[in-house]
């Protein structure tokens, strides 16, 4: 088809990655041509024609990479088709499913930099060994022993791979100026 796209992620410990990879890897089956790199490999965006960016939202927002990375391109992104994917621990706690309207809202500010054309939430995964901070690793614990969280994968590869089928389509859109 000739058409190329990205795929770039800002993960902390791998997961919004695979995350990037399996996304990247279906859009290839679909026909494209595609680059996955994180985001702060990214120099420019000439080359693309759609651009799909997926972080991790730790502490209520995307990664300072990820935010910085949409507003050093800002003026190129707004003329492509974007797609958007974040992974959040909240939405893989008890319950965790009735948090995603409120996780939603802490993504305004990425939708107010770029629109998306489509936008995915998806849980992530809880390793405790892999929380650089001491207190954020106690913190943890202490949710797991109360049964706020339970250590492991979250991800739902199901929805993932069905978003990502369903999103070439939308990346072939041009985008109107």
């Amino acid at each position: 088809m000739g058409q190329k796209l990205l795929v770039t992620y800002a993960s902390r410990t791998g997961s919004t990655a695979e995350v990037a990879e399996v996304v990247g890897n279906i859009i290839v089956d679909k026909g494209a041509e595609v680059d996955m790199l994180p985001m702060q490999n990214v120099e420019k965006l000439d080359p693309y024609m759609a651009v799909v960016a997926g972080s991790a939202v730790q502490n209520r927002q995307w990664l300072p990479e990820a935010m910085d990375f949409l507003n050093c391109h800002k003026t190129a992104l707004i003329q492509k088709p974007f797609a958007m994917f974040s992974l959040c621990m909240t939405l893989a706690m008890r319950d965790g499913e009735k948090y995603r309207p409120q996780v939603a809202e802490w993504l305004k500010p990425v939708r107010s930099i770029i629109p998306p054309i489509s936008e995915a939430l998806f849980a992530g995964i809880l390793d405790i060994s892999k929380i650089p901070n001491f207190g954020d690793r106690l913190k943890f614990r202490l949710s797991v022993a109360f049964g706020v969280w339970s250590e492991g994968d979250h991800r739902d590869w199901e929805a993932i791979n069905a978003w990502a089928s369903d999103l070439y389509p939308q990346l072939l859109q041009t985008k109107s100026p």
